[in-house]
């Protein structure tokens, strides 16, 4: 469980933006609130250990009143332990929540600025974004609450105790050799010992459970994932009778699984076996090393009693790290995928754009000298230059795979890799509909407008866009919430996207494939649509059809040879 002074600072990073940010005054204001009450809750403990004595020497001298007092004081001392222990979990989960609700809004807000969620998948640098975010913030502040106040808690109650335990035990006399050795507070020896030798062993025992417990939650969220790729792609699975090889795959996933959580459940076997009989054993253990001085008379039942209550709050003190393990397991895992996924999203946001992004101010769009990599660095495109006036209408062709949507993702912004420089007008308003455009769940109005706000748009606007787009039938489904990437059919999930750009009105739009999924009639009708209602729109379109030539001026078509990067041939289009 040692930290690299690396990892050390990985852990700081993630737990101290909270406390010092706007949220600071509350939080602390809370924190020192359940600070008091887990030193409240210590005060009662060492309150009931005195009690111990005094009750059970009164029951030793048969001594009634004294017996009954200190019944009434138990009662309020319990009443006062049981009230402070409520408000402190209540005021602990009240934290909690308040900071995970935090430091999910940056998390968020930092995976979505400059696309790093389409960034970190691209590159494939961090696994399972959605469950670091969701899982383990929930994880992390959790159990670095219960974790740090549980220590606070437990160094509170040693130093309580522990000055207890050393005069109640008092000496103790044995000979070595022909010495006779005194060893004063000699119970707070015995904890010290029973704790550390207690401890090593744990950790000797349960210290796999890191690693095993990080790759239960990657392998966990990876089975979830394929889970989620069904639903989201049932249509095309059931048509292809693709169930014994998703069954296959998922059963795969499992499989990882269940081996790792075989593996987990040996290594908690062997620390439950030890973590039991270091509790177990610890219940009669003061009571054996305190028996001598009982049944010699040096002191009474109430004295062994009280002996035997402030060795267990001493001694789980020390236990501390024994009790803590597995939680400590968890916590430390998380912290490795947190950490992970910071680093992940930081890379993405610092990393250098080979691809210089400038405001235009003479033209809506230029490219100078582009050049465009994958990932890896493998050249796709090089030496494109280009610039579109208003209302100029581009056709990209070029076979697949050569780099026609790649450079409509750099045109757009969020394609890096390269070198150049791409000139956008400051005040344009773009738009990307991709051959399957994102259609967010929620009502219809929602996924029509997206990514604008449905109350800009008001129902006449909404009504003649749908019906514009033979998209009539939908218009009495605008306020109902729906998965409507499942309920549309590809072609009505085109017309939308169609309708949103009508609706929406960019002054540069991009279509990827657009009207691939429609039939010959409607991709005119799409088209003839376009050009009418935004005369003034900067189209760039890729297609595969030749039928959509004519409602464009240029064309744009990509040109490679074997093993080479493709340039770009430009031609005008017949009117």
């Amino acid at each position: 469980m040692n930290a690299t002074p690396l990892q050390k600072h990985a852990v700081w990073q993630l737990i101290k933006p909270f406390w010092v940010s706007e949220e600071r005054w509350r939080a602390w204001t809370m924190l020192i609130a359940i600070v008091v009450l887990s030193l409240g809750l210590v005060y009662i403990s060492v309150q009931i250990n005195q009690w111990n004595q005094v009750f059970y020497d009164a029951l030793q001298n048969k001594n009634y009143p004294v017996f009954k007092a200190q019944l009434w004081r138990f009662t309020y001392l319990a009443l006062i332990f049981i009230v402070l222990a409520v408000y402190k979990i209540y005021l602990t989960q009240g934290l909690q929540m308040r900071w995970r609700r935090w430091m999910t809004e940056k998390f968020m807000g930092k995976w979505l600025a400059h696309q790093a969620y389409y960034h970190t998948e691209q590159q494939q640098i961090v696994d399972n974004p959605d469950q670091r975010i969701a899982e383990d913030l929930n994880v992390l502040t959790q159990y670095t609450l219960s974790l740090s106040l549980g220590l606070l808690s437990s160094l509170v109650t040693l130093f309580s105790f522990i000055d207890i335990l050393w005069h109640v035990s008092g000496p103790m006399t044995f000979a070595l050799g022909q010495h006779a050795i005194t060893l004063p507070g000699y119970m707070v020896w015995f904890a010290l010992l029973y704790a550390v030798l207690g401890s090593l062993l744990i950790w000797w025992v349960g210290k796999p459970l890191v690693m095993l417990g990080f790759n239960q939650e990657r392998y966990e969220a990876n089975f979830r994932f394929g889970l989620i790729r069904i639903r989201e792609n049932n249509d095309a699975i059931a048509l292809y009778h693709g169930e014994p090889r998703e069954a296959q795959q998922l059963g795969d996933r499992f499989d990882t699984i269940r081996s790792n959580w075989w593996a987990i459940m040996r290594i908690t076997r062997r620390l439950n076996i030890a973590t039991n009989f270091y509790g177990q054993f610890a219940i009669v253990f003061p009571l054996l090393v305190a028996a001598p001085r009982y049944f010699s008379g040096a002191i009474q039942m109430g004295g062994l009693m009280q002996i035997a209550s402030a060795f267990g709050q001493v001694q789980g003190a020390l236990s501390w790290f024994i009790d803590a393990f597995n939680d400590l397991a968890t916590w430390k895992a998380c912290v490795n995928r947190l950490a992970g996924f910071n680093a992940a999203v930081d890379q993405v946001h610092h990393q250098p754009r080979g691809i210089q992004l400038r405001q235009e101010t003479a033209h809506p769009l230029t490219l100078n000298n582009l050049s465009l990599n994958l990932p890896d660095g493998q050249p796709l495109l090089v030496g494109a230059e280009m610039t579109l006036q208003r209302g100029d209408r581009l056709l990209i062709v070029g076979p697949s795979g050569c780099g026609k949507s790649t450079l409509l993702r750099a045109i757009a912004g969020i394609w890096p890799y390269g070198a150049g420089a791409i000139g956008v007008a400051a005040n344009a308003n773009t738009l990307f509909l991709p051959q399957r455009s994102y259609i967010p769940i929620g009502t219809l109005r929602e996924a029509l407008s997206y990514p604008s706000l449905a109350s800009e748009y008001s129902d006449p606007q909404l009504m003649r866009v749908l019906e514009n787009c033979r998209l009539k039938h939908l218009q009495r489904w605008l306020d109902t919430s729906a998965n409507w990437s499942h309920r549309l059919s590809p072609g009505e999930q085109q017309r939308l996207a169609f309708a949103r750009a009508l609706l929406i009105r960019p002054s540069i739009l991009f279509l990827d494939e657009a009207t691939s999924a429609l039939d010959d009639e409607t991709e005119q009708l799409m088209y003839c649509l376009l050009v009418d209602e935004l005369p003034d729109v900067t189209l760039i379109s890729v297609a595969h059809r030749n039928s959509v030539a004519k409602y464009h001026q240029t064309c744009w078509r990509f040109s490679r040879g074997e093993d080479q990067p493709a340039r770009l041939a430009l031609s005008p289009l017949p009117a």
